[in-house]
Formats: C-alpha cells, structure tokens, sequence
C-alpha cells in the first residue's frame, strides 16, 4: 500500500475531505442523508447569495459527494455512498494504525519500566 495513495477506488480521497472542511458542505450533506432535495430546499436556511451556495453545490458535486439532475426547472440533489465509504475505509486505515502504535509504545513503556522489589 502506497503511504499516502491519492486515489482510493476511483475516488480521490484530498476532494472527499476538502468537501467536508466547510460547515456548509456539511450541513447540505447532513440534510440530503434525509433523501434528495431541490437547490432551492438546501440554500433556504443559508444567508448567502445563489451563485455563492451554487459553488459549494459544484465542490460537492466535483468531490463525488452528491450527484444533480435537472427536471425541467428544478435541479435536485442527491447523496452518493461511495464517498463516504472510502472516507470510511481510510479512517479506519489509519485508526489501525496508530492503535498499533499506541500498543507498541505501551509495551515498550510497561518493559522498560523496572521492576518493583518486594519489601
């Protein structure tokens, strides 16, 4: 396995987390985990400009994260998984990792440690 592989299963994992950065790209894809919603639905709670949200919709849209279809006027949203199961699968990579590593430091503290004489 590559150190620091750039893409993972087709997905590029730096997109997958710059879509999450923002708490505006959060708060769309915590409301469409509800099910598809029209552009309008998810700018309404947002004190921004259409334009300005419509970036975060293409961001998202460019990550992978959500996918869009017009129906006549109406462009909707919709959540894809596979972003979020490779996000997923690399936490959990590195959670692996430095649970070892924490294993490995705590055998090497207890060892190194010396040992108590009885009294």
């Amino acid at each position: 396995m590559e150190q620091y592989p750039e893409q993972l299963s087709g997905i590029f994992l730096s997109g997958i987390f710059q879509a999450l950065a923002d708490p505006t790209r959060r708060a769309v894809l915590r409301r469409l985990g509800q099910g598809p919603a029209s552009i309008g639905e998810l700018a309404k709670p947002f004190d921004m400009a259409l334009p300005s949200f419509m970036k975060h919709i293409h961001l998202l849209e460019k990550s992978g994260w959500i996918h869009t279809r017009k129906e006549g006027r109406v462009r909707t949203c919709v959540l894809e998984k596979k972003p979020l199961a490779a996000a997923e699968s690399w936490l959990s990579e590195q959670r692996a990792l430095w649970e070892g590593r924490t294993d490995r430091l705590e055998l090497f503290v207890t060892a190194s440690r010396p040992k108590e004489k009885p009294e």
